[in-house]
């Protein structure tokens, strides 16, 4: 999916009448944890209004040749879900492809970046949980 050609709507529904639809959210972020380039993400739901235990959950699109850079989170566990392309990902000091369907999970503490090196959009879910067990 390009971001200049958002999907058509379902048949039979019109979007006027979508009262819970919300189109064009992404935004432009430069050198994501030190990464390559311009990606778009959307912040669906904040630790202060989701539900309990979830710290963030984010809709995420690497345009090619585009990265997050290699970072690392406290005591929270960050979950990438691939919904379309493939890419490079790091975690810890393991380098490994990625396609649409996998699940990386980085742990507490552990280092992790993703790199798209193709020619296609690489969209992804990130989730991260608080801490177990910890107060939200």
């Amino acid at each position: 999916m390009s971001l200049a050609e958002p999907p058509p709507p379902a048949r039979g529904v019109t979007r006027s009448r979508v009262s819970n639809l919300h189109e064009g959210l992404l935004r432009a972020v430069t050198s994501d944890h030190g990464g390559t380039g311009t990606i778009h993400a959307h912040r669906a739901y904040r630790r202060d209004g989701a539900p309990a235990g979830i710290a963030f959950i984010d809709l995420v699109v690497l345009p090619p040749h585009t990265s997050i850079g290699l970072h690392r989170h406290a005591d929270d566990q960050e979950t990438y879900v691939i919904l379309t392309g493939r890419g490079r990902m790091t975690l810890d000091t393991e380098e490994f492809e990625v396609r649409a369907g996998d699940v990386v999970t980085n742990r507490p503490y552990g280092e992790h970046a993703l790199a798209n090196d193709t020619e296609d959009d690489l969209q992804l879910l990130v989730f991260e949980m608080g801490p177990l067990g910890g107060a939200q």
